[in-house]
Formats: C-alpha cells, structure tokens, sequence
C-alpha cells in the first residue's frame, strides 16, 4: 500500500500548490474589484474588459478551488451523524461518498460539458459584450478543469480513506492532517 500512501500525498501536494496559487489570484480579484470601483466612481470611467475580467478570476478561483477546498474539508457537509462517527467510520463515508456520489457527478459533468466546452473553442468564443475579452472559451474550459482537479483530488480523498479503513498508515510523529489524522500532511 506504500504506492496508494505516495499518490495521495502527490495528489494533495499537487492540490495544494494550486490552493495556494489561487489564493494570490483572489488577491489580485479584490485589487481589481477595487480598481474598478475606483474608477468608475472617482474618475467615471470604465471598460467592459476589466470587469469580465473579474468575472474570469471569479471563475478561475471558485472552479480551480473546489479540489483545495475538498482537501481542506472545507465544503458543507450535514454532519449530524457524522461528527460523533469514529475515524473508521468517517473514512466508510467518505469512501463511499466519494465513490458513488463525488466522481459519478465529477464524471457527468466532464462529460456533459465537452461538447459545449469543445464547441466554445471550435469558434474561438468571444464577449457579447462591445470592447469585452475575446477569451469566453478559457472560461468555459474551466468546467472541464474542475471537473479532473475535483476527480483527482477526490480520488486522493477515496484512497485516504480506504488507508484509514485498512489501518494501512498511522500517525507519524503526532502530525495530522485537517481532513483525517491518520494520514500525515506533507505539503
């Protein structure tokens, strides 16, 4: 199981570094954001461009984020059960949410967005908008690349759990990672 132990921690590892960029990409948002309202309202000025691009970002960190989020146990969860589960019995639920529910929806999505995504680039997609970005297909694509980062990182979540199932790893040196103690963060 040594193998299933070091392709989680790549896979987090990799999750992480896209966390961490995207957390610098929401600062640079708000700088925008801010940039925005401070000419419109200081200066009366405007352009279309600038604030598509606000909603570009808005989709880059809320799309290349979920998997961070997901590793981070950080989206909802309806834990009336679940918090007084054992370790085991969080990683059983875990497990098989992950199987059958978190990569089946991963999958559709994927898979009912390639043509419009592949569509939006055949035609090299621009903005409805006068004077907006002529990127719309580099938006859209980030439904596909959410869709493999949430796959990816799920299938780290999925192997995470089935080692706490199989006590395949312990603790090492008292370290413990957020989502489940038995498996040692190394980002």
């Amino acid at each position: 199981m040594n193998w299933l132990v070091k392709t989680v921690r790549a896979i987090d590892c990799i999750t992480e570094k896209l966390g961490r960029a995207i957390a610098w990409l929401t600062l640079l948002m708000v700088l925008l954001s801010f940039t925005i309202v401070l000419l419109r309202y200081g200066f009366n000025l405007g352009w279309v461009a600038m604030q598509e691009s606000v909603l570009y970002f808005h989709g880059i960190v809320f799309m290349l984020g979920a998997g961070y989020t997901l590793k981070a146990d950080g989206h909802v969860r309806v834990d009336i059960f679940y918090q007084g589960f054992s370790d085991k019995q969080k990683a059983l639920v875990n497990l098989l949410g992950g199987l059958f529910l978190l990569l089946p929806v991963c999958i559709f999505i994927f898979l009912i967005s390639f043509d419009y995504v592949s569509t939006s680039w055949r035609i090299m997609e621009k903005s409805s908008e006068a004077g907006g970005l002529p990127f719309v297909y580099l938006s859209k694509t980030l439904l596909l690349v959410f869709a493999f980062t949430f796959i990816l990182q799920g299938l780290a979540e999925i192997g995470r759990s089935f080692l706490v199932i199989t006590q395949q790893n312990k603790p090492e040196n008292g370290s413990h990672n957020k989502n489940n103690p038995n498996i040692k963060d190394l980002s």
